[in-house]
């Protein structure tokens, strides 16, 4: 009943997702703020964020990126496969782009930087209205790296290992393969990457969101 009154009021109904409980609070006042707005659900984390959706089958989701257990990509993928017309926006501190291209081939409409309210709001209309949204300065630096610059999975798994601290004979061992054919793959990544040794590359993938530690 209360779900059928509010969308007789026309207003959105928003699942704000957060590890944050301060973000949290301070998504609730941005959007409270708004006559045509309404936060109907909190999560702190991806299973949460599931179960919520379940629950009050929300008119759009708020999703952050980088939370405890299940992420946001991971949450936006599994309520996608069961609810295909969801409208998600990832919500985030962080802009590499692999991480938006991550959460836009997940199904996001919208990927924004957390601080931004006014921003947040045009978004959440704009989604609302069928269209998607990504910020100019995202955008531009989506427009950086072609398509072909993109690590293989396998790629990204022996960069992750660099990361750790493996050299490149532990990681064939870890990954029961050659040396060689490991040091085949630290000469791809550093190409792919533009990067002019190991620690380079990790640098790089870190800032572009390839890799997390």
């Amino acid at each position: 009943m209360s779900n059928e009154m509010s969308n007789a009021r026309g207003r959105i109904r928003i699942l704000a997702v957060d590890d944050h409980a301060l973000l949290r609070r301070g998504l609730a006042a941005a959007i409270n703020a708004e006559t045509d707005m309404k936060l109907v659900a909190e999560a702190a984390n991806g299973e949460d964020a599931i179960e919520k959706f379940r629950m009050h089958r929300p008119d759009m989701v708020l999703m952050d990126l980088q939370m405890p257990g299940l992420n946001g990509i991971e949450a936006t993928i599994r309520i996608l496969s069961e609810y295909p017309d969801a409208r998600i926006i990832v919500l985030t501190t962080y802009k590499g782009d692999a991480q938006v291209l991550r959460a836009l081939r997940a199904g996001a409409r919208a990927y924004l930087l957390k601080g931004h309210d006014s921003e947040l709001v045009e978004a959440i209309h704009a989604v609302n209205e069928g269209r998607k949204r990504i910020p100019p300065e995202i955008a531009a630096e989506l427009a950086e790296h072609a398509a072909d610059d993109e690590l293989s999975g396998r790629e990204i798994e022996v960069l992750r290992l660099i990361a750790a601290g493996n050299s490149n004979k532990q990681i064939a061992d870890l990954l029961f393969v050659a040396e060689a054919t490991i040091k085949s793959r630290v000469t791809n990544i550093l190409s792919k990457l533009g990067a002019s040794d190991r620690a380079h590359a990790v640098t790089i993938a870190l800032k572009r969101g390839i890799i997390d530690l």
